[in-house]
C-alpha cells in the first residue's frame, strides 16, 4: 500500500479542500486527517448542527407534522 502525505488548509468556513491528482480512476482510497484539537469544542452544538442538517429529518419541515401547539397538554411538575 502506498502512503501519500500532504498538507492542506481549511477555507474560511472550515471546509477542507484537497486537490491532489492520484491518476487512479474508480479506485477506493482511505484518507486520514489529523489536526490539533487543543481548542475546546462544544460537542452539543456540533451534534445539533449536524442533526439539523441531516436529510433524514427533512420530513419535520412539513407543516403537516405540526400537530401540537403551546395550548396542548398540561404542565409537568415533578
Amino acid at each position: 500500500m502506498k502512503t501519500i502525505e500532504l498538507e492542506s488548509k481549511t477555507d474560511s468556513v472550515g471546509i477542507l479542500r484537497v486537490s491532489y491528482p492520484l491518476h487512479k480512476k474508480d479506485k477506493k482510497v482511505k484518507v486520514i486527517i489529523m489536526y490539533d484539537d487543543s481548542e475546546p469544542v462544544d460537542e452539543e452544538k456540533l451534534w445539533l448542527k449536524f442533526a439539523s442538517q441531516n436529510p433524514a429529518f427533512e420530513f419535520l419541515n412539513d407543516e403537516n407534522e405540526d400537530i401540537y401547539s403551546f395550548d396542548d397538554g398540561e404542565p409537568f411538575d415533578d
